[in-house]
């Protein structure tokens, strides 16, 4: 009776190891997705914003507000992950010197012996757009 007990404990410990694991991988996996996604979408939003314009008549390299939020949103969109949501915050963008500062959050949760465990992830960057001349 006693080694039953001792059994029982040890797959009941072994399953919520398990579960736990598992559960982090998750976070880990989202936030470093996350990260990712941020920096790429940032970068290729900035270069899309590139005033063109502005650049051949004063030489100076800057980036239009409103096709930058536009575009970073509308790339955010296409390659997130469905089954999360997430809030965008857009602090500052210059438009000369070229620089965004943002941040993105997301929420990820789970059920771990019937307590939900809740995680609030949140990236932020700040990019300055690097070009050559």
């Amino acid at each position: 009776m006693h080694e039953s007990f001792w059994g029982t404990f040890i797959i009941g410990a072994g399953v919520l190891i398990i579960a736990t694991i598992l559960f982090m991988q998750r976070v880990t996996n989202t936030n470093e997705q996350n990260y990712t996604l941020i920096k790429e979408t940032t970068q290729a939003a900035m270069n899309d914003a590139i005033d063109y314009a502005s650049y051949m008549v004063n030489g100076e390299v800057r980036i239009n507000r409103e096709v930058f939020v536009e575009s970073f949103v509308r790339r955010f969109a296409q390659n997130a992950s469905l089954s999360n949501s997430y809030v965008i915050e857009i602090y500052d963008v210059n438009e000369l010197p070229p620089k965004v500062s943002l941040k993105v959050k997301t929420k990820e949760g789970a059920v771990i012996a019937n307590q939900e465990i809740k995680f609030d992830i949140t990236n932020q960057i700040d990019a300055i757009l690097e070009t050559t001349d």
